[in-house]
């Protein structure tokens, strides 16, 4: 459900999405400055999540060195933040260098760098006890 929106010919706009956590991504031509929510990624924490963010660049090579990335992250935890964000960089390199090759290696790699990987938490039902299908354990002693 992630939606891309291209303005101008330089400029590109893409969001991703996963679980309740909503990226935005501007990306344009510059000096290969990324951040994500007005941090560099260098110091993004915790570093799973950096090392989840950085796999579209180091897939990608020294393309992305021409390109600035902002990227705002609002809504659900770390991980499903990192993994938004993460769609969202992978959508914006791909629009920018309208490269094939790179989407083909992008989908071999991991599908979910350019599909959005859309399962959420089943809600809790009613009458049973903490999780989604737990339910209470009956005694006949």
């Amino acid at each position: 459900m992630a939606k891309t929106i291209k303005q101008k010919s330089n400029v590109v706009l893409t969001s991703g999405k996963r679980k309740t956590a909503i990226a935005r991504a501007f990306a344009k031509p510059g000096k290969g400055i990324i951040t994500v929510n007005k941090k560099p990624i260098a110091i993004y924490t915790p570093e799973f999540a950096r090392l989840r963010l950085e796999e579209p660049m180091l897939i990608a090579g020294d393309i992305v060195k021409a390109f600035d990335i902002h990227v705002d992250v609002r809504g659900g935890g770390w991980s499903a933040q990192a993994e938004a964000a993460r769609l969202a960089i992978a959508k914006a390199i791909v629009q920018l260098t309208n490269s094939k090759e790179l989407k083909k290696k992008y989908l071999d790699y991991d599908r979910h760098l350019l599909v959005a990987d859309t399962r959420y938490k089943e809600p809790r039902k009613f009458g049973t006890h903490s999780r989604a299908r737990a339910k209470r354990q009956k005694s006949y002693r």
